[in-house]
C-alpha cells in the first residue's frame, strides 16, 4: 500500500483528503504542523508528501526545501492562494504539483495517481541478492519489501551498499551521512548500524549482510545464510 504523507493544518480539509485518499486504497498519514510532518518523514518515509503552504509553524516552501535536502519524494502544494509567483516558487524548489484551494477531493487523487504512475517510470535497481534501491523515493527494499529506514538509517545502508565489500571507518560515515558529524559521536554509527541489521532481520531472519571490520570499520557484504 502507497503511502501519502498529508501536512495540513486545516482539520476539515485535512478529513476530506484521508477519506479520499483511503477510499482509493493509499495508506494516508496527517500531521497539522510542518515540524512533525517533516520529523515523520525522516522516521518512515513516504511515496508522496501533500504539503499546505500556509502552516502555523512555518511557510510550506521553506518545509519543502528542507525536505529537498536529502529527498526526492515527490511533493504536492495546498494552497489558498492562486497567484502565478506562488506556483513557479512552488515548481521552482521542487514541487511536482501545485493545487488552489477550494479543490475537488477526487481531483486532488487524481492528481496523485498521475504523480506516482509518472515516477513509477524509475523503477527499483536491483543491487543483488534480493536488495534493491530506489533513489527517487529514498528506500532501499529487501526481497520487494520495503525497509522501515529512518533518513539516517537509509543513508547508511545507502552508503554501504553502493560500494560493496569497501571498508568505511566510523568517522568516513560520519562525515558522509551526518549533517553535524563534528558534535556527533563515533558510537551513533554503531547504533544505527545495530537498528539497521534488526530491520533486516524482520524481513529474512537469516540476512546479515553488514559485516563489522574490528579497529576499521563497516562494510556490506552478499548476505550469509545460517
Amino acid at each position: 500500500m502507497q503511502r501519502i504523507l498529508l501536512i495540513e493544518d486545516e482539520a476539515a480539509i485535512a478529513d476530506t483528503i484521508v477519506y479520499a485518499m483511503k477510499r482509493d486504497g493509499f495508506d494516508c498519514i496527517w500531521h497539522s504542523l510542518g515540524r512533525d510532518g517533516l520529523a515523520y518523514f525522516d522516521a518512515h518515509g513516504a511515496d508522496l508528501v501533500i504539503l499546505d503552504v500556509g502552516l502555523p509553524d512555518g511557510n510550506g516552501f521553506e518545509f519543502c526545501k528542507s525536505l529537498r535536502q536529502h529527498s526526492d519524494v515527490p511533493v504536492m502544494f495546498l494552497t489558498a492562494r492562486n497567484e502565478e509567483i506562488d506556483r513557479i516558487v512552488g515548481l521552482e524548489i521542487g514541487a511536482d504539483d501545485y493545487v488552489v484551494k477550494p479543490f475537488s477531493p477526487r481531483e486532488l487523487v487524481a492528481r496523485v495517481k498521475a504523480i506516482l504512475k509518472r515516477i513509477r517510470s524509475n523503477v527499483n535497481t536491483p543491487v543483488s541478492h534480493g536488495f534493491e534501491m530506489n533513489e527517487t523515493q529514498a528506500r532501499i527494499l529487501l526481497h520487494g519489501q520495503p525497509l522501515d529506514l529512518t533518513r539516517y538509517e537509509y543513508l547508511l545502508l545507502k552508503t554501504l551498499l553502493s560500494r560493496p565489500a569497501a571498508v568505511f571507518s566510523r568517522a568516513q560515515l560520519m562525515d558522509l551521512i551526518w549533517t553535524d558529524a563534528e558534535n556527533s559521536l563515533e558510537r551513533t554509527v554503531d547504533a544505527h548500524i545495530k537498528t539497521v541489521r534488526a530491520k533486516i532481520r524482520l524481513i529474512d531472519t537469516n540476512c546479515d549482510p553488514i559485516e563489522t571490520h574490528r579497529g576499521m570499520g563497516y562494510s556490506f557484504t552478499w548476505p550469509r545464510r545460517g
